[in-house]
């Protein structure tokens, strides 16, 4: 387990401290590593203390807003299941706008998130996707800065709506969450199973 947070070549260089400050966050876990501990340092006392929601909590800000909103969409269909009827809108603009994040798929994210219905949580994917270049929306909205947690904390979100669809396995499933996080960051597509952060490559998004 100690390369388990190694290679992660998506995540800006920068300290996980200046990181969840950038963010408005902060973790629940006290820290013996230093203010200016990178963010495979911080991951691996937050693992050994068993800290697994802030480990969440930290990936969420750590990974790039297209990374991480991805990382979201993944947990968007933890809540679908794997053979859905239908791909909720929201889940649906979200992932084609990570795959090709271009103005008429931002404009048609903004869409899906307005007329959501109130009870889909996968809105959270949308919300990351709106956010994801620093600003509220596309026209107008996209003069107005967005939150600076914006994206973290609709991705943290939908983590954490994923872990409480599997309460009863929910120690492993958290581990799931955290190695597609992990092999995001290293650029796979985060389609592994839980104790691997490897991956396979045959979906990932496109960089850029």
């Amino acid at each position: 387990m100690t390369q388990r947070f190694a290679a992660l070549k998506k995540i800006p260089p920068e300290p996980a401290a200046r990181m969840l400050a950038m963010a408005n966050t902060k973790l629940q876990t006290p820290i013996a590593a230093p203010a200016s501990a990178a963010i495979e340092i911080v991951l691996k006392e937050l693992d050994a203390k068993g800290a697994k929601i802030d480990m969440l909590r930290l990936l969420s800000v750590a990974l790039p807003p297209r990374e991480a909103t991805w990382w979201a969409c993944l947990a968007g269909h933890d809540l679908i299941g794997p053979e859905p009827k239908l791909v909720p809108p929201p889940l649906a603009c979200a992932e084609r706008w990570v795959f090709k994040p271009t103005p008429e798929n931002r404009i048609a994210v903004r869409d899906a998130y307005e007329t959501a219905d109130m009870d889909d949580d996968t809105t959270f994917c949308a919300m990351a996707a709106l956010y994801a270049d620093g600003t509220l929306g596309p026209g107008d909205l996209n003069e107005t800065p967005a939150p600076p947690n914006g994206v973290s904390a609709a991705v943290f979100a939908m983590n954490l709506l994923s872990m409480k669809m599997n309460v009863e396995r929910m120690q492993v499933h958290l581990d799931i969450l955290i190695d597609r996080a992990v092999d995001i960051a290293r650029g796979g597509n985060g389609n592994i199973k839980a104790g691997s952060a490897s991956g396979t490559k045959p979906i990932a998004p496109a960089e850029g």
